[in-house]
């Protein structure tokens, strides 16, 4: 999917939600780690969940808050670990309202994306893969080794992610 503008994230958020998100958000919007990277990131899940039978729900906001807080495009390990704190303090209780299992699995999801772990609950892998099929923004064709589930170890899985990652 080719996105010559930016939609907006009203599109995938609750207005109150998103507008939470965009104040939080430092970096430039069209970034490498900015809203097309999160539409990727969420298209890559939802195909993914078709056969992992992760939580949507779950993938879905991890799509749009696991770079919520980053402050570099750079390497920036503990944006994650912000970002799961900022969920549990700030999000969860203003905007989500998640069952305590789902904010279990979405604030582990979104604090582990960074440190290339590869076992977890099924949900939080599909999160996982779904964010490392998009690489392919930075130059980088996933590696089937450093992906959490078979479905996102597929090869029409990666090329498909990959020629979208690259597509911008």
């Amino acid at each position: 999917m080719t996105y010559k503008s930016i939609p907006d994230l009203t599109d995938f958020l609750p207005e109150p939600l998103a507008k939470a998100v965009l104040n939080q958000y430092r970096l430039h919007l069209n970034g490498t780690h900015g809203l097309r990277h999160w539409i990727r990131v969420w298209k890559n899940g939802e195909e993914l969940c078709c056969s992992t039978g992760a939580n949507v729900e779950v993938v879905r906001l991890f799509a749009f808050l696991h770079d919520v807080c980053r402050k570099d495009e750079d390497i920036d390990l503990l944006h994650g670990v912000r970002a799961a704190k900022l969920i549990k303090t700030v999000l969860q209780p203003e905007f989500l309202h998640l069952p305590r299992e789902e904010e279990k699995l979405l604030e582990y999801a979104v604090q582990g994306h960074t440190f290339g772990w590869k076992e977890a609950d099924p949900t939080v892998m599909t999160c996982w893969d779904a964010d490392r099929l998009d690489l392919g923004r930075v130059g980088i064709l996933p590696h089937p080794d450093r992906l959490c589930t078979e479905a996102a170890r597929d090869p029409a899985m990666i090329r498909r992610a990959y020629a979208a990652s690259k597509e911008g």
